[in-house]
């Protein structure tokens, strides 16, 4: 149906199938193209994010005990009774949400009534449904939506809601760092190492060109002194002070990578030496279980052997035993065999005396039945009727035939005086 298939999504563009401004929702007759079987399940998605938008989850589902739908719950059937009911509930609340009073559909109401309601409260909306009411029984399909998507859409006219265009973030490009091998140690990285440590730490920041002036000057005042006894003026716990404070700063961490032939050097010694601890802790374990199962098995053996010494006489009983069942299989199969045969001999000359039999009943029949001796008193009795009836014709025929001949004989007669003519007669002519 052309109404089902336009519905407008929010930016105001249907689904390969696009309209002016100003129209209304399924007004607009398209042919509809490959896509339209799968409009519903984007009408579908669409309804689900606008019931979301008038939290129908807490104001419906909650409130009823029912279970949320999914997100293509109407495009697809799974229990046509349930989805009507939901539908109706859905298309109710909507219709109370739009500011039209409705009053919800009990389970036992008449469907009939219940969707011309809902049909007339959406052309109430200034909405068109040119489909049969009867396309909404289901409770699944491009109308069902249709008429819940547009209900939805009239529900947030009524609350104020309008869609804004979306804003997108700004996304920061990361600069690409090329990863070093931080297994060699250079001078540079060190010195890069330490200018990153004291811009972290700008507190404890050191001047190394003010130690280089005091160590220089401290230098020029030695040389100067050359004379004198070699002695520190900074104090002992100043110094150590100054060293426990200086001392993170000054050490040098080398990080090892992993693809390092070395680190895996190492990594071997520690797994054979962890393989090694647990062997010695586990081979005692299973000594224990070894020998376990040997005695175990020793057990088992000779419990078998003493069974097999008590229960020979009876093994050996059972053997004899199988030995005449086996021949007393073989006399059963040979007779099952000769029995057979003769079952089948049974069944010829059962067969045989049937035929006799059967041919002995029809002739007894035949020579008891009086119905061949009427049929044959029968067919005298019309025999001579009928010899009557054609001695009554002979008769008839016979009389005719005499009749006829003698006319024949009278006319001849009289034909040959008429041709003897007197000779006077002859003569005038």
């Amino acid at each position: 149906m052309a109404a089902a298939a336009a519905v407008v999504t929010p930016s105001g563009v249907e689904d390969g199938v696009s309209r002016s401004r100003g129209e209304g929702v399924g007004e607009v007759v398209v042919e509809r193209g490959p896509g339209a079987a799968y409009h519903m399940f984007v009408v579908m998605e669409d309804l689900v994010e606008k019931l979301k938008l008038l939290r129908y989850e807490e104001e419906l589902l909650r409130k009823n005990n029912l279970k949320p739908p999914s997100r293509h719950y109407f495009a697809l059937p799974t229990n046509p009774g349930e989805q009507f009911y939901m539908f109706c509930t859905l298309a109710a609340w909507l219709i109370n949400k739009a500011g039209r009073p409705f009053e919800q559909p009990q389970e036992y109401d008449d469907p009939n009534a219940t969707i011309s309601n809902i049909l007339s409260e959406l052309r109430s909306f200034g909405r068109t449904a040119d489909f049969p009411p009867s396309k909404l029984k289901s409770g699944y399909g491009e109308h069902v939506c249709y008429v819940l998507d547009c209900l939805a859409e009239e529900a947030l006219k009524y609350i104020g809601f309008s869609w804004k265009r979306p804003t997108y973030p700004v996304e920061e490009l990361e600069e690409e760092t090329v990863p070093e091998d931080d297994a060699e140690l250079t001078l540079n990285k060190v010195d890069e190492e330490f200018e990153e440590e004291e811009t972290d730490n700008e507190e404890n920041f050191i001047d190394l060109n003010v130690l280089k002036a005091q160590t220089y000057r401290l230098d020029m005042n030695e040389s100067a002194k050359q004379e004198d006894i070699l002695e520190s003026t900074t104090d002992a716990a100043e110094w150590s002070l100054e060293v426990e404070r200086v001392l993170p700063q000054l050490k040098v961490m080398i990080r090892t990578d992993n693809k390092d032939w070395r680190v895996h050097v190492d990594q071997m010694h520690q797994h054979k030496s962890g393989i090694e601890s647990a062997l010695k802790e586990t081979k005692g374990f299973l000594d224990k279980l070894h020998n376990e199962i040997t005695r175990t098995l020793e057990k088992i053996g000779s419990r078998e052997k003493y069974i097999n010494n008590q229960l020979e006489h009876l093994v050996q009983e059972y053997r004899a035993a199988q030995a005449q069942l086996s021949e007393a299989r073989e006399r059963y199969q040979q007779g099952n065999g000769g029995v057979t045969e003769r079952t089948r001999l049974l069944s010829e000359v059962t067969e045989e005396l049937e035929k006799v039999k059967q041919e002995m009943e029809e002739k007894g029949s035949s020579m008891t039945d009086g119905a061949p001796l009427v049929k044959i008193k029968q067919s005298l009795t019309k025999l001579k009727q009928e010899t009557v009836q054609m001695d009554i014709r002979i008769g008839v025929v016979e009389h005719t035939l005499l009749q006829s001949k003698l006319k024949e004989k009278s006319n001849m007669t009289r034909d040959m005086h008429a041709t003897v003519i007197p000779e006077p007669a002859m003569g005038s002519y």
